[in-house]
């Protein structure tokens, strides 16, 4: 399990730590961390160009620090500054050999310059860039907020993706929400130290990133409330059945899905919900989508109802969960539906135009906030601007709050819904009412695809019929949906998912 920490957290960690070391002791720490990636990334470093783009705090110094012990092996090193630099790292690099180079731009306020080197232009610059082997990105640290100014976004468009190491977190992310506002490194791999930032692994921050590799530096750090799951958190939290374990008690999963329209969607959402952990699949569908499940989906039963027959739907069995919306019109029909099952105590999942019908119906949304069972969201980022303008939040504001600071967003509509909220996308987050968030790193862009949805519908609907709450059921039907696309390669075709549903278990 990944966990990830606000700035303040890790800088009131690093305060405690420096007390009890000697000056100078952390940041080296961090370098050798650096250090060794870098010589791994160059594979041979004698002979290596090397360039630093140099800041003044000490992601800057780590990065000049690194350039020093690269340049006493042989590397020739560049450092591109546009302002002032940290001096001892700079110090370091003159004398193991490397070279600084100042460009023209203002020096940020805070620390004495460094004037070591001779002005370059920015031909001088550009061709550093473009000649070097690997570039080391220490413009600025965890504590950079806005835009990049002038100089600086200047040297974050020269440097390639390929050939870039961003140092603790790229120059222009915000390290506490992911924004990007204007320019910004795009690196292709990120060594952060003592502990991942949230804007390493939430969207737009996260696509700056790359792979990301992990320094332990020796912080103490308080429990984290986003954290991320790797395959093994997956394997130990996923239901498994017992040797006494039958159908029923594995869990029962009722999957309101499809229509005559919209056929496919039951059939896809039937698929991803079979691979889950419910022992038993019922699938409550109209007339066109339930014969198209019978014939896709022989192990599911299957009950035939009428458009928006809540009674029916009610009617159709025992379950210990529900799934609702996929392929559903977000009618008066649908919302009767959803006011049924949101009126019983079995946990109930809402995706797709059971969300459109909730936004629409104001008693819906009341029944949601006041319910005290179970509930899972799993809206697109569309469905999510529609389901909380029933909150009176204002659409324009919202688009640009999921730009600025997505987690704050995806948290206050879990608090504001009583409900856990899985917002999708390129890194799906997962929310609870109380603030607890995960976020998924798996997937591939190919996911964006018709019916992907439908299938991640299922699956977690049969995570949360064999016992899961909400925000395990979330995040590991979505870590083990991102890793059925891995797996499938591509093209990728939604009906490819569910075959590739499949995770190491426990023995």
């Amino acid at each position: 399990m990944r966990s990830a920490h606000l700035v303040i957290q890790v800088r009131d960690a690093e305060a405690s730590l420096l007390a009890s070391l000697p000056p100078g002791a952390l940041m080296q720490r961090a370098v050798h961390g650096l250090l060794s990636h870098a010589a791994r990334r160059l594979g041979r470093v004698y002979g290596a160009r090397v360039v630093v783009l140099a800041g003044s705090g000490d992601n800057g110094g780590d990065a000049l620090w690194a350039g020093a012990l690269l340049s006493a092996r042989g590397a020739r090193v560049d450092a591109l500054a546009p302002g002032r630099t940290h001096p001892a790292g700079t110090a370091a690099l003159l004398a193991a050999g490397g070279r600084l180079h100042r460009l023209p731009g203002p020096d940020p306020v805070g620390q004495q310059p460094v004037r070591a080197g001779a002005p370059v232009g920015d031909d001088t610059a550009a061709g550093l860039v473009a000649a070097a082997d690997l570039i080391l990105d220490g413009m600025l640290g965890i504590g950079g907020k806005g835009g990049l100014r002038a100089a600086y976004a200047q040297l974050a468009g020269l440097a390639p993706v390929g050939r870039t190491v961003a140092v603790d977190i790229p120059s222009g992310v915000d390290a506490d929400t992911g924004a990007v506002v204007g320019p910004a490194i795009r690196a292709s791999s990120t060594v952060t130290f003592g502990t991942y930032k949230r804007g390493l692994l939430i969207p737009p921050g996260a696509d700056h990133a790359g792979r990301i590799e992990l320094v332990d530096i020796g912080l103490v750090l308080p429990c984290a409330d986003l954290v991320a799951l790797d395959d093994a958190d997956v394997a130990r939290l996923r239901p498994s059945p017992r040797p006494a374990d039958s159908k029923y008690t594995r869990g029962v999963l009722g999957l309101v899905a499809g229509s005559d329209l919209y056929p496919g969607a039951a059939v896809l959402a039937t698929g991803g919900a079979l691979r889950g952990a419910a022992g038993y699949v019922r699938v409550v569908s109209t007339p066109v989508a339930a014969d198209h499940v019978r014939r896709a989906h022989p192990e599911a039963v299957v009950t035939q109802i009428d458009p928006g027959d809540a009674g029916a739907v009610l009617a159709a069995g025992r379950v210990q969960a529900w799934a609702v919306g996929p392929g559903l019109p977000p009618d008066a029909g649908t919302a009767r539906v959803v006011a049924a099952l949101l009126a019983g105590d079995l946990p109930v999942l809402l995706d797709a135009g059971a969300l459109g019908a909730l936004a629409g119906d104001a008693r819906g949304v009341a029944a949601l906030r006041a319910r005290a069972a179970p509930t899972l969201l799993t809206p697109h980022e569309g469905e999510f601007v529609r389901l909380v303008g029933a909150l009176r939040w204002d659409a324009g504001a919202t688009i640009h709050e999921l730009t600025v600071d997505r987690l704050g967003a995806v948290r206050r509509a879990a608090a504001e819904l009583g409900a856990t909220v899985l917002l999708k996308g390129a890194r799906t987050l997962i929310v609870d009412p109380d603030g607890q968030a995960r976020v998924n790193t798996t997937g591939t862009p190919w996911l964006a695809t018709a019916g992907s949805g439908d299938v991640l519908t299922g699956l977690c609907g049969s995570l949360l019929a064999g016992g899961l709450a909400p925000l395990d059921a979330g995040s590991v039907g979505a870590q083990l949906h991102g890793r059925a696309a891995q797996r499938a390669g591509h093209p990728l075709a939604a009906s490819d998912l569910a075959p590739m549903l499949r995770v190491r278990g426990r023995h």
